[in-house]
């Protein structure tokens, strides 16, 4: 594997978006050691438990749990610290929850792997859907402004509460990049290969437009695991991230 293709593995998340732990595994075994990293969903981690992550660990891949924690500082902070203990790498919080949020999650993140004597997931927020267009995002929820500039204060203030990066759409990069700097992680649903259906997804971008605009990570999902080869799928999805590097 040349540089540029480890590089884009390194870089690759796929969604587990699968409501079953045999589905899940049966991925993780086709792609594992194609592929950096697996992200458990909501609705993989609700119908599976908790164990889901745990088993996954088992099998020595990194796991992006991706709950979206989002309620008052003390709830959200007593949920990031029972999440701690799972082994996830990367959990997240909503950035609309606020700063004061925010930092009870990190706080707590620290405290329950601190407990245990495990290291700490990296704690990211979520700024807006990538399932949002400036339509719903000023008509239906009624928000002000222009979409980048709401994502660039929520990452601001993502960074401000000490948290590592945000999950953000392929068309926020760069204007978080200039806002936040080069070590703050941006991952990017709301990826689409050249070759693949959009879905329900509106502010998205290819594999290669991502990676070159600087993306940490790209979270890939039925492109790949609907598809009738995954393994082929995510091979090809590599090919093209090499093309943005």
């Amino acid at each position: 594997m040349d540089n540029k293709m480890q590089l884009a593995k390194d870089k690759l998340i796929v969604a587990l978006d699968v409501d079953t732990i045999e589905r899940a595994e049966a991925l993780v075994k086709q792609l594992n050691g194609t592929v950096g990293m697996f992200k458990v969903g909501m609705q993989l981690f609700y119908s599976a438990g908790p164990d889901i992550v745990r088993r996954l660990k088992e099998q020595g891949v990194k796991v992006f749990l991706d709950l979206k924690l989002h309620d008052i500082p003390n709830t959200v902070g007593q949920a990031a610290k029972a999440l701690a203990g799972l082994g996830a790498d990367i959990i997240n919080v909503h950035a609309s929850g606020g700063s004061a949020m925010m930092r009870a999650a990190a706080e707590a993140l620290q405290e329950g792997a601190g407990v245990l004597n495990i290291p700490a997931p990296k704690l990211i927020s979520v700024t807006i859907l990538t399932s949002i267009d400036q339509n719903t995002f000023s008509g239906e929820i009624g928000l002000p402004g222009d979409i980048k500039d709401k994502v660039r204060d929520w990452a601001l203030l993502t960074k401000g509460a000490g948290l590592q990066g945000v999950v953000c759409s392929p068309r926020e990069i760069e204007i978080i990049r200039e806002a936040c700097g080069q070590e703050f992680e941006i991952i990017t649903p709301g990826i689409r290969p050249s070759w693949s259906v959009t879905g329900d997804q509106k502010r998205i971008m290819t594999p290669a437009e991502a990676i070159g605009l600087g993306a940490s990570y790209l979270v890939v999902g039925r492109p790949i695991t609907g598809a009738a080869d995954p393994f082929d799928a995510a091979g090809r999805v590599l090919v093209e991230m090499t093309e943005g590097i």
